[in-house]
Parts: structure tokens; C-alpha cells; sequence
């Protein structure tokens, strides 16, 4: 490993793979090619573009990724097992750069209840599989799944074993979330102690699970005792209680530069966008509090707090918020601004609609414009989650009335258009929410369950854009859906719409009939 190497902090980005386990979660072919271009962006050095024997469509994304995001290696996970690694190197081989991740339980737990194998025959799985990935690529990474609850000496006997069969990155793996960091730097120098080619010809990587809480605290930990790749998802999103943050991971290391004396690749200006993006993708919100980029991250309401601020920003502010991509100060924008305004705008919040796109999310902002004096930042980010879609609508909202009150049962009358028909229908509910979507169902006609519904305000005053995502469930899959308005009534019938969308897209249904339901009588 060269001196540069040595000063450089390797951040594999595994959010369209192991983000996408979250339970809850799951992104369309189109919505991960989104994610990956603007991660690519963002500067990440190895994306793990997903797990390609899994299902026909993550080996499309991973396959359209691979050919179209040039600047990081692309990364394709697989077990140890021949099929698994024949299929990763089929979706990942037009890639400028692949990799394929190898990966297989190494604890005495996994191999006896998961496995049902002996260390001997997990062992020479490893060696197998990953000689044979090293014959397609030779940037091939193995983890030892469960890592932090093998036993040292056998962990250092597998991570040998697969070095002198080609690996060149070794992953260590906190799978459960187990490790507490003092212990885990002491198993890492352990690790680099018995096998000497690791931190020096091949990379010292850790993929750390937020269990305890303390994936980040282990990633940084593991970072001063000598890894040099870290292994995490934006906004943390992951199996159970997430993976490693990866914003935290990429700010503590620039924040405390005194302390690390490392740098990475990435563009922190894009770390909000990024966020935004991935957040308004899997419906799975930012608590405010979230550090680095939660909404509350770079608030004071402290009357202590706000004069120090406003003496010196470095008394309670380590980090500028500029550096994260969250502007100091907001650009507002009216009904008499232009395209190239808007467009300009939009770029440096980190959107990068094509000319069509624009058009449409044009005709979106003038009609926001009409309904807002001023459009704001947020405003724009709203639009740009309500605008982007990663399907082909069968249904568009054309029309949404309701009626409610105390002494009125609440009614909606709503128009949808599939193809060049539209078609209207009326349904009362238990409140007006309820009654639009009693009527959209009733002209969708497509089965469903609606399992969450969540409405924020993402602007600010009495014409603030309110932003409502849905999820509705068919059989045991969910759908997410989102919508932006200054009507809640409104945002709640597009965001409805857009989850139904999603559900009939992604089923490829096809033959849509309507659900003859009588109006229930009040």
C-alpha cells in the first residue's frame, strides 16, 4: 500500500445493497440508477450496486449501473458459492472498474446453525469462491460475515487463506452489531498482527451494524488502528438498526482532521443532497436530531447557544453547515422567475433534471409560484420529491374535491386519467383523507392495504408546502408513496397515487379492472 494510500480513507457505499434491506425499503431499477449517479457525485470510492443473484431486477440495476457510472469501482456482492460469483461477475463485467464482493459466515454460530458446516469446509468455500472470482476481476473483497463473533485464530487463518487465493480487500464485519470499540481495535490489531499482508498489499476494510448504537464510534475506531476502506449507507439505512452513517463516518474524519490526519474523496457539499435523495426514495425520513444532516443539526434555540453564535459561529458550531450542502441562506424564487433561474437553482441544491424533466418540473414550480408568494429552498425540494418518479404512471391525478365537517360525512369526488379516459368517481370516508382514497380505489381497483400514513410540513408560514408519505401494502410487499401540495388533501391524493403507481409498475399489472363497490350509506 503507497504513502497516499496510507493518508486516504477508502468509503464504500453499500446503500443500493445493504441499505435496500432495511425492512420496508425497495427501490425501483430507475430509482437506483438515481441514487447511484448522484453518489457518484458525491465522490464515494467503491459503490456496491447491489446483490445480483437475489432477483431479475437487482441484476438489471446492478447490470445499468455498472455501464453507465464510470468514476467509482463497482462493486457486486455474492456468496461463496459458484453461481452466486458467476452471476455478480455477469452484471458487474461492462463496469470501467468492478469488484466482486465475496462474503460467508465465519462464527462458530452462523457455521453451526446458518451453514450447518464444519471450519474446514467454510474454508475451503472461501478459497474457492474467491479464486474464482479472482479469475473474472482482480479487484475481488471478502468478508467473513459475523466477524466479531469468530474465534481470532480461525478468523486469521480464513483471512489468510482467502489473501493467498487473490483477495485484495479483506472486510471485517460486525453483521450483529456486537462490537463495543475498544474491543474492536484490539481484534483489528490482532488481525494485522497475524497476517502481515493485511494493512500493507491488501486493504483493511470494516462494515459495522448500529445494534448497540455505536457503528460509527466503531468505523472511526477502526480507522486509527489502521483500516483504510469504511463500509456504511447514507442516512444509516440498513438491516435492523442500520449500517454505519456514513455522513458521520466522512464528517468525524474531516472535523477531527487533527486527530486522523486522513482525507477522503468525498464532495460534503453533496452529503444533504445526497441524504435528501436517498430519504425521499425509501420513504424513510431524517429524524431532525440526526446529526450532520437532520433538519435540527444546525438550529440553536438556546438563547445561551444563539449569542455565542452570533458572537462567533465556532462556539457552538464545529462544522459550517455549507460544507454539509445545507445553505446558509435561501434564494427565494417567485412566479416571475425563469427556466435558467429555476434550473440554476435546482443544480446548486444538487438536482440535475434533463431538459424534459425540466420542463414539467417548470410547469410544477409556476403553479406553486401562483399559489405561494415566494418559493423557497425547501419548496424546491418538495417539488423535486414530488416531481421524481422512477416508473411509468398508469393513473395521473386530475382532480381532487372533498367536503367534510362536524355535522358532514366526509365525501371526495376524485378524477384520475389512464391513458387518453378519464374517469371520476365519489366515496364518502371516516375523514377526508380517507374518502379520496376510498375513491381512488374505487377507480384503480387494484387491492391494497394502506399500512402508513405520515404528513410533515417541509416549509415554513400558513403557505407551507406539506409533504405526505404513504406505504400500502399488497400480500406481504409495500409500496411507497409521496406527494408535495400546499393542499394536505391534495399532496395526501398524489402521494396515494404514487404508492398505487409503484405497486401496479413493479407487479406489471397490466389488465386493470375496477372494484364495483356500492357508496357506503351514511
Amino acid at each position: 500500500m503507497s504513502k497516499t494510500s496510507q493518508d486516504h480513507i477508502e468509503i464504500f457505499d453499500t446503500t443500493l445493497r445493504d441499505g435496500e434491506q432495511s425492512a420496508g425499503t425497495a427501490m425501483t431499477v430507475e430509482e437506483k440508477l438515481v441514487v447511484a449517479r448522484q453518489l457518484e457525485r458525491l465522490g464515494v470510492d467503491i459503490l456496491e450496486a447491489g446483490f445480483p443473484i437475489s432477483s431479475p431486477g437487482d441484476f438489471e440495476a446492478v447490470q445499468n449501473i455498472s455501464k453507465e457510472v464510470t468514476t467509482p469501482v463497482i462493486a457486486a456482492l455474492a456468496r461463496a458459492v459458484a453461481s452466486d460469483v458467476d452471476r455478480a461477475w455477469e452484471a458487474i463485467k461492462e463496469a470501467k472498474r468492478p469488484r466482486i464482493h465475496v462474503f460467508l459466515s465465519s462464527s462458530e454460530v452462523h457455521a453451526l446453525h446458518l451453514l450447518r458446516k464444519d471450519r474446514d469446509s467454510v474454508m475451503q468455500m472461501a478459497v474457492n469462491n474467491v479464486s474464482r472470482a479472482k479469475d473474472y476481476c482482480e479487484n475481488v473483497e471478502f468478508s467473513p460475515m459475523d466477524a466479531t463473533r469468530t474465534d481470532p485464530e480461525y478468523l486469521c487463518q480464513l483471512l489468510q487463506a482467502v489473501i493467498d487465493a487473490g483477495a485484495t480487500t479483506v472486510n471485517i464485519a460486525d453483521t450483529v452489531g456486537y462490537a463495543i470499540p475498544s474491543d474492536f481495535v484490539k481484534l483489528l490489531g490482532f488481525i494485522q498482527e497475524q497476517v502481515p499482508a493485511i494493512g500493507k498489499s491488501v486493504v483493511l476494510s470494516v462494515h459495522c451494524h448500529n445494534d448497540l448504537g455505536l457503528a460509527v464510534a466503531n468505523s472511526l475506531a477502526a480507522v486509527e488502528a489502521g483500516a483504510r476502506q469504511v463500509e456504511g449507507c447514507i442516512n444509516g439505512i440498513g438491516e435492523r438498526a442500520g449500517n454505519a452513517a456514513l455522513e458521520e463516518v466522512i464528517m468525524g474524519i474531516q472535523t477531527r482532521k487533527d486527530l486522523f490526519g486522513l482525507k477522503t474523496n468525498i464532495d460534503t457539499t453533496q452529503l444533504y443532497p445526497t441524504s435528501t435523495l436517498v430519504s425521499d426514495i425509501t420513504g424513510f425520513s431524517v429524524q431532525p436530531n440526526k446529526a450532520i444532516i437532520g433538519s435540527n443539526a444546525f438550529r440553536h434555540a438556546s438563547g445561551i447557544h444563539q449569542d455565542g453564535l452570533l458572537k462567533e459561529r465556532s462556539t457552538y458550531e464545529i462544522m459550517n453547515p455549507n460544507d454539509v450542502g445545507i445553505l446558509g441562506s435561501e434564494l427565494v424564487l417567485g412566479k416571475l422567475s425563469g427556466r435558467h433561474g429555476l434550473q440554476s437553482r435546482l443544480n446548486e441544491l444538487g438536482y440535475y433534471p434533463t431538459d424534459q424533466e425540466l420542463i414539467r418540473i417548470f410547469e410544477s414550480f409556476k403553479e406553486l409560484a401562483d399559489k405561494k408568494r415566494e418559493v423557497t429552498d425547501r419548496d424546491l425540494v418538495a417539488l423535486m420529491n414530488n416531481q421524481r418518479k422512477g416508473f411509468e404512471e398508469a393513473y395521473t391525478l386530475e382532480h381532487v374535491q372533498v367536503s367534510c365537517g362536524d355535522h358532514e360525512v366526509p365525501t371526495a369526488t376524485v378524477s384520475l386519467k389512464h391513458g387518453e379516459t378519464i374517469k371520476t368517481e365519489a366515496a364518502t370516508g371516516t375523514g377526508p383523507v380517507d374518502a379520496v382514497c376510498q375513491a381512488i380505489n374505487r377507480i384503480v381497483g387494484v387491492p391494497n392495504v394502506l399500512s402508513e400514513f405520515h404528513v410533515r410540513s417541509v416549509t415554513q408560514g400558513i403557505d407551507a408546502v406539506g409533504e405526505v408519505t404513504i406505504r400500502v401494502k399488497k400480500d406481504t410487499d409495500q409500496y411507497i408513496g409521496h406527494g408535495a401540495d400546499t393542499d394536505i388533501i391534495v399532496a395526501s391524493a398524489k402521494a396515494y397515487m404514487n404508492a398505487l403507481n409503484r405497486l401496479i409498475a413493479l407487479e406489471d399489472i397490466s389488465d386493470i379492472k375496477p372494484i364495483k363497490t356500492a357508496t357506503k350509506k351514511q
